[in-house]
């Protein structure tokens, strides 16, 4: 923009004129501020677009850190929410690992109570295989007394059944069955019968078929005597007279 160069004025001339004037040069001042106002403008409008340019950066930044801080505030819930849920997966486990170690103890206990068990089931299994043992030893014993009995009585026992004309066999566990035949002169096949229980050492009649009166005088006198093959021989004279009797 050119400068105005103030100019010299000779105001004692100028006034000794008739008519008096002072040339302002208007046209120059005008056009100076004129050039003046349009450089403020300008500078105006350079500042404006350099403030909104600034300022829209900032609206962006502000923008781009309000959606950052949202974005972080949402992560950060985000690990608040995995803390908590991790914080509960931690709690969980502590009483897993609580009711493992109760369960272990339990475990042990019942262990050792097994063992002691075991120990004692394995003492009785010892008394018991040693009583077994003692057993075995007592039926052996008795196996044998009750062979050379069997071979001693064996021909007692057939001389008796053919001198009675009985059958003498075992029916069931300490039971015998002793069959008559030849009693009943008019029917020799008749069949007189009865069943001894020797189990135990008072020696009982099951059953005779047919029945006796003096059932119980003879079995006194067997448990008394303890004579089997006597009490055989005087149950055949009961029943020849009860046959006699009828």
């Amino acid at each position: 923009m050119p400068q105005v160069r103030p100019t010299h004025v000779d105001l004692a001339s100028i006034l000794a004129e008739p008519n008096p004037s002072v040339d302002l040069r208007l046209h120059a001042y005008e056009a100076s501020t004129s050039n003046f106002l349009r450089a403020v403008t300008n500078y105006a409008n350079r500042a404006v677009a350099e403030i909104t340019k600034h300022r829209n950066a900032q609206e962006a930044d502000k923008k781009r850190l309000a959606e950052k801080t949202v974005a972080v505030k949402a992560e950060t819930n985000q690990c608040k929410v995995k803390e908590i849920e991790l914080l509960a997966v931690m709690e969980r486990e502590k009483e897993e690992v609580r009711e493992a170690e109760t369960s272990i103890i339990a475990l042990k206990r019942q262990l050792a109570s097994i063992r002691e068990t075991c120990q004692s089931v394995d003492a009785e299994i010892e008394q018991y295989r040693a009583l077994t043992a003692n057993l075995k030893r007592e039926k052996d014993r008795e196996r044998q007394t009750l062979e050379m009995h069997a071979d001693q009585t064996g021909p007692e026992l057939n001389a008796c059944e053919t001198r009675l004309r009985c059958q003498i066999e075992g029916i069931e566990k300490d039971r015998l069955l002793i069959r008559f035949t030849h009693i009943d002169k008019i029917d020799i096949d008749r069949e007189f019968s009865f069943v001894l229980d020797v189990a135990s050492r008072s020696n009982q009649v099951i059953t005779t078929t047919p029945p006796l009166p003096n059932l119980p005088i003879l079995l006194n006198e067997l448990n008394e005597t303890r004579d089997i093959f006597r009490f055989i021989k005087l149950m055949r004279s009961a029943f020849a007279q009860l046959v006699e009797q009828h």
